[in-house]
C-alpha cells in the first residue's frame, strides 16, 4: 500500500509518498501497531521517484517508509506532480536539511509510527544531507545509511564546479547554470564554509556507508576519510569495486540486502572478492550443469587470505524449478591472532537468502562453525564480492 503525502517548511509546500508494510492497518484490527520509520532522501536533480525503490524495500521489511522531494530539486521541465515548491536557486544543503527534518516531524507525528524508531537514508546529495541531519537530531535517530554520499559538494563548491558547472568561485555568478538545473549563489557561499567531516561527527549511533570505488563524480576516499570521523566501530564502510556512482535494479537490490543486514545488527566477517577463471558446461535443453571455477582473496579484521586452488560453483539449471547454485571453496591465510588457518566454505541458497556453512581449524574463529550465517552476493566485473554477515552477539572479538 503506497499514498501521496505533504507537509511544509516555511510557507513551501514538500510533496512525497509513504509506503507502507503488507500487514498496515489504518483502521480497525491491528490498528494500534506502531511501525518504525525510514525516511529517504534522493540526490542531486532526483525527486521522490527516485527514491520508489528503497522505499518499497523498507516496507518490505516492515517499516513505514517516506520519500519526498527537496523543495526546488528536480530538473528543468520535470513533471509538477514530482515536484515540491520553491525555485532551484534557492535551494542548498541546509534548506535540504530543513525539508528532511520537516518530513521527520511529520512521520513522527502519525498515529501509526514509532517516534523513537527513526531511520535515515539518503542517496548522493541526499545522503550528505542525511548525515548532516543525523548530527542534528542525535539520538533521535537511531540509523543512520549514506549511499554514494556527496561529501565532495564544499570541495566542488571551492573548485567552482557545483553540480558539474564551470564559474570562477572568486567571482561566483548570481545564477550557476548547471545544466539540467540551475543554483543560486547562496549554495556556493554556503557550502565553501562547511565542514562536513566535521559537522557528521556530531551524530553517535550506528552508521551504514556504502560507496562505489569507481565513482566518478564523489571519489572513495570521502567516504574513507566520512568512517574515520566517526568514532571506532560506529560507521561501518562497504567500499564496492567496479561500482560508480550510479546503480541499476541488481546493484541497488544488492545494497539493499547489506541495507537489511545492518538493521538487523549483523556484522560483515568475511568480505571474498571472487575472481571467475573459468567455466564447464554440461546437458543441454531444459535440464543442464554449469561449473564456475575461481579463485579469489579476504582481507577483514578476522581473517586475511586468498582461496587455495580454485573454488567451484556448482550451478543447476532447470526449465521447471529454476537455478540451484551451490559454492564451494577452502580460505587459507591468517586468522586475528596472526596464526595460519583454513576455512572452508560451502554457500548455498537456502529460501530468500545465501546461507554459508563453515568449518575452521582456527581456534580463534572457532565460533564461525557454529555461527548463523547468511551472505550478500555483490555484483562485479569479473566475479562477485561475497560477503557474509553474523549477528554481533555470536562474533568472538
Amino acid at each position: 500500500m503506497e499514498k501521496a503525502f505533504a507537509c511544509e517548511r516555511g510557507g513551501l509546500t514538500i510533496r512525497g509518498m509513504q509506503y507502507f508494510p503488507a500487514d498496515f492497518a489504518e483502521e480497525g484490527a491491528g490498528s494500534d501497531r506502531k511501525y518504525p520509520i525510514a525516511v529517504i532522501s534522493h540526490g542531486f536533480t532526483g525527486n521522490h521517484t527516485d527514491m520508489a525503490g528503497y522505499a518499497r524495500d523498507f516496507a518490505g521489511i516492515g517499516y513505514a517508509a517516506f520519500c519526498f522531494s527537496f523543495c526546488g530539486g528536480g530538473r528543468n521541465g520535470e513533471p509538477e506532480e514530482s515536484r515540491s515548491d520553491g525555485a532551484s536557486t534557492d535551494m542548498t544543503a541546509l534548506t535540504e536539511v530543513e525539508d528532511l527534518l520537516a518530513v521527520i516531524r511529520y512521520a513522527q507525528g502519525l498515529a501509526f509510527t514509532d517516534a523513537d524508531q527513526l531511520v535515515l537514508a539518503g542517496y548522493s546529495q541526499g545522503g550528505f544531507v542525511s548525515g548532516l541531519a543525523a548530527a542534528r537530531c542525535g539520538d533521535a535517530v537511531k540509523r543512520l545509511i549514506m549511499i554514494s554520499p556527496a561529501l565532495c559538494i564544499p570541495d566542488h563548491a571551492r573548485r567552482g564546479c557545483l553540480g558539474g558547472a564551470s564559474y570562477d568561485p572568486q567571482n561566483v555568478p548570481d545564477v550557476i547554470d548547471c545544466g539540467v538545473t540551475a543554483l543560486g549563489k547562496t549554495f556556493h557561499e554556503e557550502a565553501v564554509g562547511m565542514e562536513p567531516f566535521l559537522e557528521l561527527s556530531a551524530y553517535r549511533g550506528k552508521v551504514l556507508l556504502i560507496q562505489g570505488m569507481e565513482d566518478t563524480v564523489v571519489h572513495y576516499s570521502y567516504a574513507v576519510r566520512a568512517q574515520a570521523c566517526y568514532q571506532e566501530g560506529q560507521c561501518h564502510l562497504q567500499l564496492m569495486r567496479n561500482q560508480g556512482h550510479g546503480y541499476d535494479a541488481d546493484q541497488g537490490a544488492s545494497v539493499f540486502d547489506s541495507i537489511r543486514q545492518f538493521l538487523a545488527d549483523r556484522e560483515e566477517v568475511l568480505t571474498i572478492h571472487v575472481f571467475i577463471m573459468h567455466c564447464e558446461e554440461r546437458g543441454a535443453g531444459e535440464q543442464w550443469k554449469n561449473d564456475v571455477y575461481f579463485t579469489g582473496y579476504c582481507d577483514t579484521k578476522y581473517f586475511r587470505g586468498a582461496i587455495s586452488h580454485e573454488g567451484c560453483d556448482a550451478q543447476e539449471h532447470c526449465a521447471e524449478t529454476g537455478i540451484k547454485m551451490r559454492a564451494e571453496y577452502t580460505l587459507t591465510g591468517l586468522d586475528p591472532r596472526g596464526e595460519s588457518c583454513s576455512i572452508h566454505v560451502v554457500n548455498q541458497r537456502v529460501g530468500a537468502e545465501w546461507k554459508p556453512v563453515v568449518q575452521t581449524d582456527s581456534a580463534a574463529l572457532a565460533w564461525l562453525d557454529h555461527a548463523d550465517l547468511t551472505a550478500v552476493l555483490e555484483g562485479g566485473d569479473g566475479g562477485p564480492t561475497v560477503r557474509v554477515f553474523a549477528d554481533r552477539s555470536a562474533v568472538a572479538g
